[in-house]
C-alpha cells in the first residue's frame, strides 16, 4: 500500500482487517483507490473561457449540472457546488495536471488547490454496498435517485465524505479526509459483515 515512498491512509486497517469471508461469498467489497490526485477548482461557470481553460488543460470537461460527474481516462471531474469542483487525477499525473492547470488559468478570477494529501478514496462495491452506505448515510441511493455518474457532499457514519456511484454493479467511491480514513474504513467494515464482506485493498 506504498507509493514511492508514501503509506497509505488505510495501509494499518488492511494489514489488520479480519472477519471477512469467502470472495464468491461477498455480497460487498471494501477497498481503497490510494494516492490519487485531487486537485480543488473554484472559478466562474459562466465564464466559457474559463470552462474551456480547465477544459484544454485537463481533457474533461467540468459538470455544470448539481451533483454529477464527468470523466475521460483517468480523470473524473465532480461537481461539489455552484463555482466549485474536484479533479481526480491519476497518481503519477497529479503534479502535471495541477501545474497545467494554473498555467490556464492565469489571470483568470480562478483558483486550483492540490488537496491530494489530506484526502483518500475508499471503494464499495457489490450487490449490497448501497445497503452498507444506507446505514450511515442519509442520501436517497436508490437507482431511481442516484446513479452512474451521480455524486454527493454528506455525512456517513458522523465523517463528511463525497460519495460518487461509478458502476452498475454497484459500484461507489467515497472521498474521505485523510484522517477520518481509517475509522470509517472499520465502521464500513462492520456494517458490511452481515452482507458479507471481502476486504481488498488494491480496490
Amino acid at each position: 500500500m506504498s507509493d514511492a515512498g508514501q503509506e497509505s491512509p488505510l495501509q494499518r486497517f488492511f494489514a489488520t482487517a479480519t472477519g471477512v469471508c469467502p470472495a464468491d461469498e461477498a455480497g460487498v467489497t471494501l477497498g481503497e483507490r490510494a494516492f490519487l490526485g485531487h486537485l480543488n477548482i473554484r472559478g466562474n461557470p459562466s465564464d466559457q473561457q474559463f470552462l474551456d481553460a480547465v477544459e484544454g488543460a485537463t481533457g474533461v470537461g467540468l459538470p455544470l449540472e448539481p451533483n454529477t460527474t464527468a470523466e475521460n481516462g483517468d480523470l473524473a471531474a465532480l461537481w461539489l457546488g455552484p463555482d466549485e469542483w474536484l479533479v481526480l487525477t491519476a497518481p503519477d499525473s497529479a503534479a502535471s495536471t495541477s501545474e497545467a492547470l494554473r498555467d490556464a488559468l492565469t489571470g483568470r478570477f480562478a483558483a486550483v488547490t492540490d488537496v491530494s494529501g489530506g484526502q483518500t478514496v475508499i471503494s464499495l462495491r457489490g450487490r449490497h454496498a448501497r445497503d452498507v452506505l444506507a446505514k450511515g448515510c442519509t442520501l436517497d441511493l436508490h437507482p431511481r435517485a442516484f446513479g452512474v455518474g451521480q455524486c454527493a457532499q454528506s455525512h456517513l457514519a458522523k465523517a463528511l465524505v463525497t460519495i460518487r456511484q461509478v458502476g452498475d454493479e454497484p459500484s461507489f467511491e467515497v472521498i474521505v479526509r485523510r484522517s477520518f480514513g481509517e475509522y470509517l474504513a472499520l465502521w464500513l467494515r462492520d456494517a458490511g459483515l452481515e452482507y458479507g464482506l471481502v476486504v481488498n485493498a488494491s480496490g
